[in-house]
């Protein structure tokens, strides 16, 4: 099997990073390119890292978090949280997600938000994917995502700043919650993909 690294480089230059505004968790960074036809661009950006002062740190290498994507051992059930988000200031419907502590592997991290979120336990890890941006318009934060399986009672949120609703929904149930209710996006695609099969 022939697997291909490549990087295209984009048609502007890069001339800048300048940091905004540093956060308690996130932090602002204006990037100023030049792009082709020689007109100056501002691009606004927010990091976890709060060390930015190069093209190359732009770049994440690191875990910055962990979605878990988890059915049940009959792959009949896929575990949904509904969660009050204060961006949006709705309910939305996602996967069980958080960041990746120091020490931790993606492996346990997810299986210590899964616990702390939804009560329930991680029995399986049947694939993890390598690390992908979880929004690349505004954002170099990055995730990798656990598939598995999980097992156990729900139980509410360790922490009273999270309102979580956790439940298993069967392929009928996500063909619904698609028609009209507010999902994140890659919570969305996976879900219309996994309510197609059998």
């Amino acid at each position: 099997m022939l697997i291909l690294k490549i990087r295209q480089v984009a048609d502007v230059e890069f001339n800048g990073i300048e940091k905004v505004h540093e956060g308690a968790f996130i932090n602002r960074y204006n990037l100023t390119y030049t792009t082709k036809d020689n007109k100056k661009k501002v691009y606004e950006m927010i990091s976890r890292n709060r060390n930015i002062d190069s093209e190359d740190q732009i770049r994440n290498p690191k875990t910055d978090g962990v979605v878990i994507i988890m059915t049940d051992e009959d792959d009949e059930h896929i575990l949904l949280n509904r969660e009050f988000r204060m961006a949006g200031d709705d309910c939305v419907y996602n996967f069980p997600a958080g960041l990746v502590d120091a020490g931790e592997t993606p492996e346990q991290a997810a299986a210590r938000e899964l616990r702390e979120e939804t009560g329930l336990e991680l029995v399986k890890v049947e694939d993890k994917l390598i690390n992908s941006y979880s929004a690349i318009g505004f954002s170099n934060e990055t995730n990798v995502v656990v598939i598995g399986k999980a097992k156990g009672r729900f139980a509410p949120s360790s922490s009273t700043l999270e309102e979580i609703q956790a439940a298993w929904y069967t392929r009928q149930q996500i063909r619904e919650l698609l028609k009209n209710q507010p999902f994140a996006a890659r919570s969305q695609a996976y879900c219309y993909m996994w309510s197609k099969q059998k």
